[in-house]
């Protein structure tokens, strides 16, 4: 798929036939019947792959805006608040519309992604009969439970279109129709489909597995089982065993198969050979030199490239963040990693090396460019941090200019291994199986150890250590607790998880109140930030998408007042 995006522009226009505002009576004339594009179910299907890369720096499918800069991973960079003012509101908590353009956007292109894939759906059920039939199903429903994930974490409340429903009748199926259990149960039977009906291996890099499905799976589940039933809270009430047992069970079906943990963290982040290696279990596919001006770029990302590179300096490290790697004999300072001073000076986690750029060390591991305070575009309001994950080295011939934009054509990985061990280890603590989580936590730090290959310049900053029980540390469920959270913070960090996760865990609004206030001291634009618990644990429904369905949708709770 990486090096093959083919434009179907009759199903394309099939598939995004809706949008806020009315649809004309008259029949388009461009637009194909079911009938004439019956067994062109390949097309219909690559029609929906290409929208996993059909996104804008505003509107990004990675949701850097919403999972780390809503955090205390990141602070939103730019030239200052006003620069896409929408994230800056996010990032403070404050101030939210319920107009913003770019949740609207995102909203609807989600929702494009998903009439593609039922257009796709309806496709293939048309086609004769062919032997891969069920599994190219499959591929439409792990693509449509994938863009529905992406919903659900963010709006909560959304309405759940299936196959069934014409894109005309879009705008008449209520968001609150289902029950917030019964919402997550939709996107668990898309991905059950999937892992039961996809082969373990595809010839084309780039489509979804059988494997992709369970980890996908092991997700959902997991984030279902935090019961949020109550449609005017956000509160967690409980953790359904149940569906910690079903996490448990499908992330096992990836582990011991062809997927593993990288010899080095670095790898993950790497351009060419490192792409689509064994830690990679579901990746969007980008590229270049492929017939098109730019190439299929990472154009939901690049606004995170340094000002000293190019533009936008987005996506900044929190202090908060950087602090949180270092170490005191070998393990993470749960509680008192943020003092003013610990920056990185002291013994450090060697992931943060890999995560963030840090004045006077090496850019992206090129010892030629050396990151300097100068490269970035507002210090005094941002900080001197940026992000190094989704970035690649301006040598490289994958860095592609956009004037003014610098975009890159590196895959970015949406499942990643050592997630799906974190995901075990979180669902065998909640069920007061801790003991059994520790060599998986170990296993993620070990490797994080390892990962001194790139960095051996910064040899002298780094201490780290694995949990070991009775010796430097107790190995209870409530520390167990501790360090899970933790190691997906330091493990996931800048990968967009960090706000979805505390929101599944109940503590959105302890933590960022908490960071609030510290952070105010280094940030003065967080003076009089607030998180309002039950309220901001969700984005607003779009206006714009409340209006286009007659307000049949209803606002999430907190946003009406």
């Amino acid at each position: 798929m990486k090096n093959n995006i083919k434009t179907l522009i009759s199903v394309c226009l099939m598939a995004t036939m809706f949008a806020a505002c009315e649809f004309l009576d008259e029949t388009p004339s461009a637009i194909l019947t079911p009938g004439q594009v019956k067994n062109d179910y390949e097309g219909a299907l690559t029609a929906a792959y290409s929208m996993l890369g059909n996104d804008h720096y505003d509107s990004p499918f990675s949701l850097w805006p919403y999972g780390t800069v809503r955090s205390d991973d990141a602070y939103k960079g730019g030239s200052g608040s006003g620069d896409i003012g929408a994230f800056h509101f996010f990032e403070t908590s404050s101030n939210i519309p319920t107009t913003l353009s770019e949740t609207d956007v995102l909203w609807y292109n989600c929702y494009v992604a998903i009439s593609r894939a039922n257009t796709a759906i309806n496709t293939i059920n048309l086609a004769d009969d062919f032997a891969e039939k069920n599994a190219r199903i499959a591929e439409a429903r792990f693509l449509r439970g994938h863009f529905y994930f992406l919903l659900k974490i963010m709006f909560k409340n959304i309405p759940y279109l299936d196959e069934s429903v014409p894109v005309a009748d879009y705008g008449t199926v209520s968001n609150v129709a289902l029950s917030n259990d019964a919402l997550w149960q939709k996107i668990v039977d898309d991905f059950k489909f999937a892992e039961e009906n996809l082969p373990p291996t595809q010839a084309e890099i780039g489509r979804a597995t059988k494997y992709a499905a369970a980890a996908y799976l092991a997700k959902t589940c997991l984030y279902k089982a935090y019961r949020q039933d109550n449609p005017e809270t956000h509160e967690v009430t409980s953790i359904n065993a149940t569906d910690l047992g079903e996490a448990l069970k499908y992330a096992d079906k990836v582990i011991g198969t062809q997927y593993g943990l990288e010899d080095d963290f670095a790898h993950n982040f790497l351009p060419g050979e490192f792409e689509n290696g064994k830690e990679s279990v579901f990746a969007v596919q980008y590229s270049g030199n492929d017939g098109t001006k730019f190439g299929r770029v990472n154009f939901g990302d690049l606004l995170s490239v340094p000002m000293g590179l190019g533009c936008c300096d987005f996506l900044k490290p929190s202090q908060n963040l950087v602090n949180a790697f270092g170490t005191q004999n070998g393990l993470p300072s749960f509680t008192d990693f943020n003092s003013l001073n610990n920056g990185y000076a002291n013994a450090n986690d060697p992931r943060l090396f890999h995560t963030v750029a840090l004045p006077g060390l090496p850019y992206k591991y090129n010892t030629n460019r050396i990151y300097e305070e100068a490269w970035n575009r507002n210090p005094a309001y941002y900080g001197v941090y940026a992000s190094l994950k989704e970035n690649v080295d301006p040598d490289c011939d994958c860095f592609v200019s956009m004037n003014p934009f610098y975009a890159n054509t590196k895959n970015r990985i949406v499942l990643r291994f050592s997630d799906v061990l974190l995901m075990k280890a979180e669902a065998l603590i909640e069920l007061h199986r801790s003991s059994e989580a520790l060599p998986l936590i170990n296993q993620v730090r070990q490797r994080a150890k390892n990962s001194t290959g790139y960095i051996s310049y910064i040899n002298d900053k780094i201490n780290i250590d694995t949990y070991k029980d009775g010796t430097n540390c107790t190995w209870t469920e409530n520390f167990a607790r501790q360090a899970l959270r933790w190691e997906r913070r330091l493990e996931l960090a800048m990968e967009h998880q960090r706000f979805f996760d505390l929101v599944r865990w109940g503590i959105a609004g302890e933590v960022l109140n908490s960071f609030y206030q510290t952070e105010s001291v280094r940030r003065g634009y967080y003076l009089g930030a607030s998180f309002i618990k039950n309220k901001h644990e969700y984005v607003p429904v779009p206006e714009q998408q409340i209006k286009f369905s007659k307000y049949l949708y209803k606002q999430n709770a907190g946003y009406n007042q």
